[in-house]
């Protein structure tokens, strides 16, 4: 009997057990466990395929840029543990107070910051929102405005490297994650002077939406203003340098600068003493956590692929990918198209481990370059971030909003940080030197 038609099947029910609210390991797993049996009693494969999958989850759990994952987790709590959201949003809010909209330019500068520094969009999101929000309502910012730039800038760790995000993408696309870090690293500032270019667009043509923050707020200036900066900035330039720089300069591996990174994180807290034993625990269960999903999501994913070949679903997506018209542009404007819809409704993790070994190999049929369409899919993963109704980033900020925000003026106002996402998404696709330039 065909089983043609089977591989597709397999994607309906994948999707239909993750909206049903199935973990999504499970859901890849129990598929590939169902349609195994299938396979196996309709004659398509023997019981050795299944024989692989031991091998492959040992490849899994050995594999060496992956151990890259727990260390750059470990080093962005610890980072955010240590409070270095809070020293930087207070140092640059003063920094750029007498400017409208200055909170929300300095929002934008430390979200780029803790991108490079942490890569943890919810710490990011969670501490920029404790902290800058209620002062740029106190002084009647736009809520639109407020919430908008908090949730965007908050999403910087995705694309700026070291991004764990990038990491698992190299992993699946069989690419360096040094080149990956150096590509998206134009990008990455690219999307946050697009963001504070807007800020500063709102704030000329909307003055009340922005306002400045008043002089009793400034309670810092001149040299002390400076020293202040100087000792906040420069420990997290520092380590960042250290981080990106050995990667970079290919001194360290990205798992070896991960673990440089976690050191230096530990480091930062001890010299601000907040080095505590609750402090480490917290940091350690969170990097357990992240971790163990990644593993399991990878185990069900690798479950999923071995028995989606079984059944001739790679040469179908194959073959459905390559002959798109036009080409390399139709699989780039399909892959976009999808993975954008897709980040609606399920988690970035989820997308890089179901769809992007999938498109993958078409992509290498077709000659498309690897690191400049790693860029690409992970500046439209850091989208699913910020578009509703599941945009963790929004989830992030309504548990520390204020009542009087709705939930509905905060998808109001991320729409116009979509719109630029997009319009850095394009550029990207239309001008691969972005990527490139610094390979």
């Amino acid at each position: 009997m065909s089983g043609d038609f089977l591989g597709p099947l397999m994607f309906v029910v994948v999707f239909l057990f993750i909206f049903a609210g199935y973990p999504v390991a499970f859901s890849l797993g129990g598929t590939a466990l169902i349609f195994a049996f299938i396979g196996i009693e309709l004659g398509l494969f023997s019981w050795n395929l299944l024989y692989a999958f031991p091998e492959r989850v040992f490849g899994v759990m050995s594999n060496g840029v992956l151990l890259a994952v727990p260390f750059f987790i470990f080093m962005g709590t610890m980072l955010e543990k240590s409070k270095l959201a809070e020293d930087l949003l207070r140092t640059i809010g003063m920094l750029f107070g007498r400017l409208r909209g200055g909170l929300a330019l300095a929002v934008v500068v430390v979200g780029a910051m803790l991108a490079a520094a942490t890569g943890v969009v919810g710490a990011s999101v969670v501490a920029m929102g404790l902290i800058s929000l209620p002062v740029m309502l106190r002084y009647d910012y736009s809520p639109m405005l407020a919430t908008g730039v908090i949730s965007a800038a908050g999403t910087l760790g995705q694309i700026i490297p070291p991004s764990v995000v990038l990491v698992v993408l190299a992993d699946q696309l069989g690419i360096s994650v040094g080149d990956l870090f150096i590509g998206s690293l134009i990008p990455g500032l690219m999307l946050a002077g697009f963001y504070a270019v807007y800020v500063v667009g709102v704030a000329i043509a909307k003055p009340a939406a922005a306002p400045a923050l008043p002089a009793e707020e400034r309670t810092l200036g001149g040299a002390a203003l400076a020293r202040q900066v100087a000792v906040v900035m420069l420990p997290p330039m520092v380590l960042i340098l250290v981080v990106l720089g050995s990667i970079f300069a290919g001194i360290a591996t990205p798992t070896e600068a991960g673990a440089l990174g976690a050191v230096g994180a530990i480091a930062l807290a001890l010299s601000r003493r907040r080095l505590t034993m609750k402090a480490v625990k917290e940091t350690m269960d969170a990097t357990a956590k992240l971790t163990t999903m990644v593993i399991f999501l990878l185990i069900g994913s690798t479950a999923f692929a071995l028995v989606f070949r079984g059944l001739y679903g790679d040469i179908w997506i194959e073959d459905l990918l390559t002959g798109l018209p036009g080409g390399k542009i139709g699989l780039l404007i399909v892959a976009n198209l999808a993975i954008f819809i897709l980040g609606f409704f399920i988690d970035f993790f989820e997308i890089a481990f179901i769809v992007i070994p999938l498109i993958a190999p078409a992509a290498r049929i077709l000659d498309v370059d690897m690191v400049w369409f790693g860029v690409m899919i992970g500046m439209n993963l850091q989208t699913s971030f910020l578009t509703p109704p599941f945009g963790f980033a929004i989830f992030y900020l309504r548990g520390v909003a204020p009542r009087r925000i709705t939930t509905v003026q905060m998808y109001r106002g991320v729409i116009p940080f979509i719109v630029i996402q997009l319009i850095g998404l394009a550029l990207i696709c239309l001008y691969p030197e972005l990527v490139t330039a610094l390979l």
